[in-house]
């Protein structure tokens, strides 16, 4: 009798800890998506990629850098860190009020975030660190950080800080080797102790999280081969940044090397967890994955040229169609999209990027009701362009204005009763016809854009 009484405790006991246990894990997923939801309404953002590598913009010495990563150009040119920090820091004048540009920009563009390089792997901190003189406020006397965050949040815009959990500046940092890290040329792991510099990661972690009011998104950069995950000690890193942030939301790259998100890469969630502990979204780099990242929040991340750091040799250019297309490829498929600016040594803002932000904004300034707070599309990826949708609405964004003046659309189980131009605010009804499988809808004989025009299907009930 005591056995059968013990073994019904013991079970009870299990079966309450396996509820308990199923209860966190449900809160956990419940906090996620409340922290979450902003971001998966924005849709868009503004990635800013500058510091001390934007003053050489390619070339160093007689040796220029056409094409690829500039801001990598420490490592490229083989600079040692002293050589390099002593030829850029006399060099690095600011303009006054270059972050309100940025966030100018930003806003006008549509973008609903601003994600900005805090420190990349050159080391150079924007924020005003106690821990080392190798930032902004020891060296021109100003606290860039701030400057751009209430920047940012001045327009109404999120802010993200990008931080390098890898440094090619600091004395005890792992470089490459078998580490598979990205290093400059030249050094080496002898005599270095990485747990000083983890450290040291952990402390101007603390100090951004600490010190600049909140801070929406943290943008982690880089992790690859041995070095991932708790060789950056990351879940303490996480669990110190939600304590001190508890609404931030943050990638999963201390943990997933971002060569999974790079092209010919297929597994685009590869190390991806829903679980808070390891990060809120994954990040494929400069690609576009063909059909998103399905149960999964992803953002691709992306240039207008070829770099992601001001490169004065680059002008292979995107178009601004182009970008508005990717944009909407990316809306289609569930992802946001993070589109780079690079600017120069002074901050400011090239002139054929201001003129592709301006773009996208005439265009979100008409038709951004069909990009934010929008889901994947119910229909696949047509040839004409692709769909977004929200309850009750269906958006088709036609990049190719059909010849013959029909648009034929899949309709499911839905029961359509008007379609509209996003762009007539009137919205008037044009013609339609629904049949048990298909709504052909009668347009105007031309585009009213040129780049994508947008119409707008209502229905009763969602599919």
């Amino acid at each position: 009798m005591k056995n059968i009484i013990l073994t019904t405790c013991m079970l009870l006991i299990s079966t309450n800890i396996l509820a308990a246990a199923g209860d966190i894990k449900s809160e956990a997923i419940k906090d996620r998506d409340t922290r979450m939801e902003w971001w998966r309404e924005a849709r868009f953002g503004m990635f800013v990629h500058w510091g001390l590598y934007s003053i050489p913009a390619g070339k160093w010495e007689e040796k220029e850098f056409k094409k690829g990563g500039v801001e990598w150009i420490q490592s490229k040119a083989a600079i040692s860190a002293d050589v390099y920090e002593a030829e850029l820091i006399p060099q690095f004048k600011p303009k006054a009020e270059f972050a309100e540009e940025w966030a100018r920009i930003a806003k006008t563009a549509g973008c609903r975030y601003l994600v900005f390089t805090s420190k990349h792997h050159e080391g150079f901190a924007l924020h005003d660190s106690k821990l080392t003189t190798f930032d902004a406020k020891d060296t021109c006397g100003r606290d860039l950080f701030k400057e751009i965050v209430d920047a940012t949040r001045a327009e109404g815009l999120k802010v993200g800080a990008y931080h390098s959990v890898i440094d090619w500046h600091h004395p005890d940092a792992y470089t490459g080797g078998e580490f598979k890290l990205p290093f400059v040329r030249g050094t080496t792991n002898k005599g270095r102790d990485n747990a000083k510099y983890v450290d040291y990661l952990h402390g101007q972690t603390k100090e951004i999280m600490s010190n600049y009011g909140p801070i929406d998104i943290v943008w982690w950069d880089y992790s690859s081969g041995q070095c991932r995950g708790e060789s950056w000690r990351a879940k303490e890193l996480i669990s110190m940044v939600r304590e001190l942030q508890p609404q931030i939301v943050m990638n999963n790259r201390l943990y997933r090397s971002p060569e999974a998100g790079w092209p010919n890469k297929h597994d685009w969630s590869e190390g991806f967890s829903i679980d808070p502990q390891y990060g809120d979204f994954c990040t494929p780099e400069q690609k576009i994955p063909p059909n998103g990242v399905e149960g999964v929040d992803w953002e691709t991340c992306m240039t207008m040229n070829t770099t992601w750091g001001y490169n004065q040799f680059d002008h292979k250019w995107k178009s601004p169609e182009t970008l508005v297309h990717n944009l909407v490829d990316v809306v289609s498929k569930g992802g946001n999209y993070l589109l780079n600016i690079g600017p120069k040594a002074d901050g400011s803002i090239p002139k054929e990027s201001i003129e592709r932000m301006e773009a996208i904004g005439n265009w979100m300034n008409i038709n951004g009701d069909a990009i934010y707070e929008t889901n994947a599309s119910p229909f696949g990826k047509p040839a004409w362009g692709r769909y977004t949708k929200k309850p009750g609405k269906i958006y088709a964004h036609v990049f190719l204005w059909p010849k013959g003046g029909k648009l034929i659309v899949p309709s499911g189980d839905i029961v359509v009763s008007k379609a509209y131009l996003l762009a007539d605010r009137k919205q008037s009804a044009l013609p339609i016809q629904q049949t048990e499988k298909s709504l052909t809808i009668t347009l105007p004989a031309e585009a009213p854009d040129l780049t994508a025009s947008v119409i707008v299907i209502e229905h009763k009930h969602d599919n």
